[in-house]
């Protein structure tokens, strides 16, 4: 989330990045849905301020009520509980509350339980680590990872303990068909650099019980890189990435191919196929600007080195035609038939051939066609509320709810059917001071299996919300 990006090219560490628009991380309940929204009236989620569209009715629940406790505003009617904080106890007795939380999902437990697991993009700089324990932890020196709650039925928490440690930067991922998490770190340091004493920039299987217990082997065969998000294509397996590079020639989008498709927890192991997209005569992304814009005939280059031993993957020789890369690669997912994914932002003079403030890409797999859904400005004149869109998921109304990330007032906005956009919740948090105020921003807006509660984190402080309400009214 905000953070300055790290990253390798060629063997040499590079220079921290500025600050970024940052991640959109969709939650797998309601996905099929998705579609639908970006290519209708999306736009619409980012011309106004939450001041504009402080409406109830079919338009949102009415204006945002201010906090007396001064944590979180929302609708009236709607009232939240705190889960979790960062510095706090983790009740497993493991240690404290990791910082920077981020990525997070929701899935059923037993009977009406709900485990949340969590994201913590934690650099070697990060505040509070997610603590090392026996069995869990990939390199004692990461202190990245995910820790675990368990909710009960009536949505107090029973236990809170870490899912996985040692790791670097987790800020994204996505859901498994079988009901497991998959965690991505979102750098690629190699042993011996930064005080790393082995190689990061993997994806890991994170598991909540002993049928899918977590594995702190990684995933090597999905590649080495920075990675951001995974989404799965439900018909036969294969598995969608992609790759939030932060310096040119940016980052790829990616599918693998696993031996073992659709085989369950710990299947993904096994191994398989990594290959990149190529758009023939398009290596930017950035370059095209037309709403619509459809690719016949996409083809698949397996990845030469997927463990990117000599040189980064962006960098390596994909032979004649090249390859296609695309700045900010972040969000990805499966809805209907296709996967979607996110550019969040192009800027030339960071070497993009063009620019925009976000794309929505839909690749079809069945048709191998790959269309441009959504673009946002320059050209649009599309105004952003503050920087960018972050997670996303989808509501159960049918709409869509979005974090905010960028200067000011930090909100979560809503998006009904029609396009209405409303102010579903404003985080109160001062983490500046009276003459600089600052506000964390949101991550990891998930619902609940029911639909009856939304999840959301503040990035800083760290805190998990619960947020209950007349979400179907």
């Amino acid at each position: 989330m905000t953070a300055s990006a790290q990253s390798r090219q060629s063997g040499q560490s590079q220079p921290q990045q500025p600050r970024r628009s940052r991640r959109q991380v969709l939650a797998a309940s309601g996905a099929a849905g998705v579609g639908v929204a970006f290519s209708g009236a999306l736009a619409e989620l980012f011309t106004g301020t939450a001041a504009a569209q402080a409406t109830g009715g079919r338009s949102g629940y009415g204006p945002l009520v201010p906090d007396p406790a001064g944590l979180l505003d929302l609708p009236e009617g709607f009232s939240y509980r705190v889960l979790s904080r960062e510095g706090d106890a983790l009740s497993s007795g493991e240690g404290r509350v990791p910082s920077h939380f981020d990525g997070m999902a929701a899935f059923a437990g037993a009977g009406s339980s709900v485990w949340l697991v969590r994201n913590h993009e934690n650099r070697m700089d990060a505040e509070i680590a997610v603590p090392t324990v026996d069995g869990l932890t990939y390199d004692p020196e990461g202190k990245g990872g995910c820790t675990l709650l368990h909710l009960d039925g009536r949505g107090g928490g029973t236990s809170e303990r870490v899912g996985i440690a040692g790791t670097s930067t987790n800020c994204a991922g996505g859901p498994s068909p079988w009901g497991t998490w998959l965690t991505c770190e979102e750098t690629e340091y190699l042993a011996g650099e930064e005080g790393y004493t082995k190689d990061h920039g993997f994806v890991f299987e994170v598991g909540f019980t002993r049928r899918a217990p977590t594995s702190v082997e990684p995933l090597t065969a999905m590649g080495r890189f920075q990675h951001e998000a995974v989404a799965f294509d439900p018909s036969d397996g294969t598995v969608y990435e992609t790759e939030d590079a932060f310096d040119h020639p940016f980052g790829l989008f990616y599918r693998f191919l696993p031996d073992k498709p659709r085989g369950g927890p710990g299947s993904l192991a096994a191994g398989g196929t990594l290959q990149a997209m190529r758009v023939p005569d398009v290596p930017d992304l950035s370059s095209v600007t037309e709403t619509g814009t459809s690719f016949k005939g996409i083809e698949w280059v397996d990845v030469p080195d997927p463990l990117a031993a000599e040189t980064p993957i962006r960098f390596q020789d994909f032979g004649k035609g090249g390859i296609t890369h695309g700045q900010k690669l972040e969000g990805c997912y499966w809805g209907g038939t296709c996967v979607y994914f996110v550019s969040s932002f192009a800027r030339i003079d960071e070497g993009s051939a063009a620019e925009h403030y976000g794309q929505v890409w839909r690749y079809d797999p069945k048709a191998n066609r790959l269309t441009l859904v959504v673009v946002f400005g320059p050209d649009t004149d599309v105004q952003l509320p503050g920087e960018s869109p972050d997670n996303i998921c989808l509501a159960p109304s049918g709409g869509l709810m979005v974090c905010e990330d960028g200067e000011g007032a930090q909100h979560v906005f809503g998006l009904t059917r029609q396009g209405s956009v409303y102010p579903m919740a404003r985080n109160r948090q001062n983490v500046g001071d009276e003459d600089e105020p600052s506000w964390g921003e949101f991550a990891g807006v998930t619902f609940s299996p029911s639909g009856d509660t939304m999840f959301v984190n503040v990035y800083t402080p760290g805190t998990t919300f619960a947020v209950t309400g007349p979400w179907r009214h």
